[in-house]
């Protein structure tokens, strides 16, 4: 079963297993394997017929082993080690006192994120050789770092990765939910679930006043303006979107053929989403015809053109006013998308749930396309780079779209941000610091006055 990462690295905490970069490569891994498993069990419906064999249908006895390995997964008996050490030096009492105040200090949050910069950089060292040097720890700092900072030093190590975990997660509890006869769901997939939201929001986490409502209004104008700055020359990567994205892609620019087929071999897992779910369709009346899949790439390729057919770059080339020809196409297309909807729930029994499954199978295929045509850049470069670069640019932001609304919505709360610098810092350092935003508003205010 899965390597658990929940309390695996609460003994790191205390130097207590060994930080080996490819035993934390291979426990991000095993995560993959066990739920790319999982989805090819559920997909195929093989996991249906083994919970619904006579012999393994209401087994206690298999359900007892399977909750037992759960504690395990979750990693209570790597915290052993470290109880026994903190136990001998000072006391066992003390040693689950100090072991229950680093979970409320998120201790665990904090290295399961560190876990990910670790195998990510070290994953990509393998792929294409080469080193470079990222911080993986913080030091004392209470400067607040800006969402399209923190977007854009984690994004690939860790965002992109937490979010097509949890899809896969989403993925499985959807379409297993229906012949799943217990509740052993939690059990397996409940660390994860804490890998995925450690990796999403731990930077937001310990950013010191990263939940107050000014700082996040600022944060958001910031964060629009960095998107949609053009790059080039002496642009730097902290002013503009495309000049991160054509750094973050500066190792495939020095790689060996062999990792670029890597890249683009490990991308076509990407098509698996696709493949499994598209067959799930209401739509497809459960058939396993190749017709069904074909019929599924015409509607992604259409996804992708139309967007760029009413692009209004694409026309500011011919120095003509075209506003209005623009706007009748866009309402022309409208429409006809309008009626084909219309056709395919009327008479070809199109519902609801496709339109929401289609989202979770396509959206991946687009994620796929891109990440080949990074890797095939100097193949692509004149003829579909501009496409692939906006299409990048429109997954980026509704990504940090994504992260960007729980963290609006829990800045809007009052009490969360004295919350969390009572986290973050010492008793005497938050009442300090509460008292000098106290002062710093007075004085704003006084200035306003004058």
């Amino acid at each position: 079963m899965v390597l658990s990462v929940f309390l695996l690295v609460v003994c790191y905490t205390r130097k207590t297993i060994v930080t080996d970069p490819i035993m934390i490569q291979v426990t991000v891994l095993i995560v993959y394997v066990f739920l790319y498993g999982r989805l090819y069990m559920v997909m195929t419906g093989l996991e249906r017929e083994i919970l619904e064999d006579p012999q393994i249908k209401n087994n206690n006895a298999l359900e007892a082993a399977l909750v037992t390995q759960s504690l395990i997964q979750m990693g209570m008996l790597l915290v052993l080690p470290m109880l026994m050490e903190i136990g001998l030096e000072k006391g066992f009492r003390t040693a689950l006192g100090d072991f229950f105040i680093m979970q409320l200090q998120l201790s665990s949050v904090f290295f399961t994120f560190q876990l990910g910069t670790k195998a990510h950089y070290f994953g990509k060292t393998i792929l294409h050789g080469g080193s470079k040097y990222r911080a993986t720890g913080r030091g004392f700092v209470v400067r607040h770092s800006k969402f399209a900072d923190n977007y854009r030093l984690y994004s690939r190590s860790h965002f992109v990765k937490a979010l097509e975990l949890g899809l896969l997660l989403v993925i499985y509890e959807v379409y297993g939910e229906s012949y799943r006869n217990s509740s052993l769901y939690l059990f397996i997939t409940f660390s994860m679930w804490f890998l995925v939201g450690s990796w999403l929001f731990a930077p937001f986490i310990f950013n010191p006043s990263g939940f107050e409502w000014q700082k996040t209004v600022n944060d958001w104008t910031d964060w629009k303006l960095w998107m949609g700055i053009r790059g080039g020359v002496g642009i730097q990567p902290e002013n503009s979107w495309e000049s991160w994205w054509d750094e973050e892609q500066e190792h495939l620019r020095y790689t060996s053929i062999r990792g670029r087929v890597l890249e683009i071999l490990l991308a076509l897992r990407f098509f698996v989403y696709q493949y499994g779910i598209v067959y799930h369709f209401d739509i497809a009346h459960h058939s396993r015809s190749l017709l069904v899949y074909g019929l599924s790439w015409c509607a992604v390729l259409v996804i992708l053109i139309v967007p760029k057919i009413v692009s209004v770059r694409r026309l500011q080339m011919f120095h003509m006013n075209l506003q209005l020809p623009l706007r009748m196409l866009k309402g022309l297309l409208f429409l006809i998308l309008l009626a084909v909807m219309i056709i395919l729930f009327k008479f070809c029994g199109l519902t609801l749930s496709d339109l929401f499954a289609s989202i979770l199978a396509f959206m991946p295929t687009g994620w796929a396309f891109i990440l080949v045509g990074q890797a095939c850049r100097p193949c692509l470069h004149k003829l579909l780079w501009e496409p692939i670069k906006e299409v990048a640019r429109a997954y980026d932001f509704m990504m940090g779209l994504l992260l960007f609304t729980p963290i609006a919505f829990l800045s809007w709360l009052p009490a969360v941000n004295e919350f969390q610098t009572r986290i973050l810092f010492n008793q005497a350092f938050s009442r300090g610091l509460h008292i000098s935003m106290i002062l710093a508003g007075k004085k704003d205010g006084g200035a306003s006055v004058n």
